[in-house]
């Protein structure tokens, strides 16, 4: 509130004052000059006092709302700098969320990977020639490569991969069927005496193996080759008596026919 403003109702007092006693004066006559100056001084000071006082009041509601206006600034203030910093952890949890999720994916991709690894090294089960057994993932690998090879009509690399076989994984559960194919190699480079070595091992190593009965079989025959008669009748009549139900032995008496 102004000061104008708040003195315009001690002046409209103050006229009023002055005009009752102006007419009192008239009518009664009972105030002289000097009374009348009194009167009008002490009412002045009363006037001036209660204008400095509404001033004072005045003065201090401007100081109030002043310090009222600082206050609520300074709460805005606060306010804008908490919604800011609500705003900066707000993007620091999503940041965080997403290193989490990244964290996750990369350490799923590592276990994965970790897994596929193991998985190499890890046994596998193997059916071969009637045969189940257990073989390293890398030893699978070799011996099919090297039948593959055989296969090929590749005989001279085949009889080195499975020569290189047979040495690397000398208990390998392939080592029969090894044996059997790596004879035939050599059979077929006309290599008859390491062949019958390998058949011969073979049926030392494994009489039961289902590759046995053409393993005696193809000693005859490297024999015949070998043009020695006696020994493939020898070999052929074993063959007949320990696998009488074999297709080889079937091979068998038909030649041991054709050697009489």
């Amino acid at each position: 509130m102004r000061t104008g403003v708040i003195a315009k109702p001690v002046k409209s007092l103050l006229a009023l004052v002055l005009a009752g006693l102006f007419a009192s004066a008239s009518n009664a006559a009972i105030f002289e000059d000097g009374e009348a100056r009194r009167a009008i001084l002490e009412l002045r000071q009363r006037v001036d006092s209660m204008q400095a006082a509404q001033q004072k009041a005045a003065d201090e509601h401007r100081q109030d709302t002043e310090q009222l206006r600082r206050i609520l600034l300074d709460l805005q203030n606060q306010i804008e700098v908490l919604r800011v910093e609500q705003a900066k952890l707000r993007g620091q949890n999503e940041q965080l969320i997403r290193d989490v999720a990244d964290l996750q994916r990369r350490q799923k991709d590592i276990a994965q990977g970790v897994d596929e690894r193991l998985s190499k090294f890890e046994p596998v089960k193997v059916t071969l020639d009637g045969q189940e057994f257990q073989a390293d993932p890398a030893e699978k690998r070799d011996f099919e490569a090297a039948l593959a090879v055989f296969r090929s009509g590749k005989f001279a690399e085949a009889n080195t991969a499975f020569a290189s076989f047979v040495r690397q994984y000398p208990r390998s559960g392939y080592g029969p069927s090894a044996r059997f194919w790596l004879g035939n190699a050599q059979y077929a480079q006309r290599d008859y005496k390491d062949a019958i070595g390998n058949f011969k091992q073979l049926l030392s190593d494994a009489p039961s193996h289902a590759r046995a009965p053409e393993a005696a079989l193809s000693i005859a025959n490297c024999q015949l080759e070998l043009k020695d008669n006696r020994a493939a009748r020898k070999t052929l009549e074993d063959l007949v008596r320990v696998y009488p139900q074999s297709e080889a032995a079937t091979a068998a008496k038909e030649r041991l026919a054709r050697l009489k």
